[in-house]
């Protein structure tokens, strides 16, 4: 069997102390799946990134809109939600990007669900 190629290689997104991720990597390292992980925190991420995920899922999969760093902006932030606005605040405060994002080939997972991830990670 070929070893996986970078351009083959499980990519997990996301922020290390998360607990999603923390159900996400006991997940992955369970079934002895192999990734890379990049941390929003220490290595932020880019617009291309976002605009290449959104193309897949949509803007609106991409923002958590139920977590804590949305739920502190002021109402204004929070209103009238567009992509373009979306966009930004997650570039200027990646803790508002859904976690964990997975690229697994042609595969995008956004958030964590086991029978998700079963179905398109092998």
């Amino acid at each position: 069997m070929a070893c996986p190629t970078e351009n083959d290689m499980t990519r997990i997104y996301g922020i290390r102390n998360c607990d999603t991720m923390k159900q996400a990597f006991a997940w992955l390292d369970s079934r002895g799946i192999a990734y890379d992980f990049h941390d929003y925190k220490k290595l932020g991420t880019d617009a291309a990134l976002l605009r290449k995920w959104a193309a897949q899922v949509g803007w609106e999969k991409l923002i958590n809109t139920r977590g804590p760093s949305f739920r502190k902006l002021p109402p204004e932030k929070q209103a009238d939600l567009t992509e373009k606005k979306a966009f930004a605040l997650m570039l200027e405060n990646p803790s508002m990007i859904r976690r964990p994002v997975v690229e697994a080939g042609k595969a995008l997972l956004v958030g964590f669900d086991a029978d998700e991830f079963a179905k398109k990670l092998k």
